[in-house]
């Protein structure tokens, strides 16, 4: 016979031989239980609320058409096709995201070009409530990138823009050459 305190009890211990609340996360020493330790279905989501998390908002959109650019002339994209958007926050009619109300934060976006022919050099813009905010340079085989991660406030707004120096008028033909996408990181 064991005893926990003053009272006897059998070995091993059951659940039944603790009173509620003998055993408090202070008197469990980090590390000491193991998964190994835990059974199949003890820890259920009740327990888990506030663990992870999802990455909304979160969109994608990409364009519905040809799309000429001017030398040296910066332009909007028209990106007005969209792909998905968890919380109705892409404007495919304005081609630009809006951040919602109460969601706040850091956000990972994504845009990219697929150029009709090799155009160099380009410029591809993110502009925050009507003013640059991230431009990268990049060309590769016809192809410009840019990936960045910006605090957001609500209703803030990222429109895609590009600049390129050709020597002539260039772009794309047909849908799905121009990518705009984005999620809100967990924090």
């Amino acid at each position: 016979m064991a005893f926990i305190g003053a009272k006897p009890t059998n070995v091993p211990l059951t659940s039944a031989d603790l009173e509620d609340s003998i055993i408090t996360s202070a008197k469990i020493v980090d590390g000491t239980i193991a998964t190994a330790d835990i059974s199949d279905g003890a820890v259920t989501s009740v327990k888990t609320t506030g663990v992870g998390g999802a990455n909304t908002p979160n969109f994608s959109a990409v364009n519905s058409g040809s799309q000429s650019i001017s030398h040296d002339t910066l332009t909007k994209l028209n990106i007005t096709t969209e792909t998905y958007d968890t919380d109705s926050a892409y404007d495919s009619s304005n081609s630009k995201f809006v951040v919602p109300s109460n969601k706040a934060g850091k956000y990972h976006l994504v845009a990219s070009i697929n150029w009709d022919g090799n155009t160099n050099p380009n410029v591809i813009r993110f502009f925050k409530n009507g003013s640059e905010i991230l431009a990268t340079t990049w060309n590769d085989t016809g192809q410009s990138y840019i990936v960045g991660t910006l605090n957001l406030s609500a209703s803030d707004y990222i429109e895609v823009y590009c600049y390129q120096a050709s020597g002539g008028t260039t772009g794309w033909t047909g849908a799905n050459k121009v990518y705009f996408s984005g999620y809100k990181i967990i924090e």
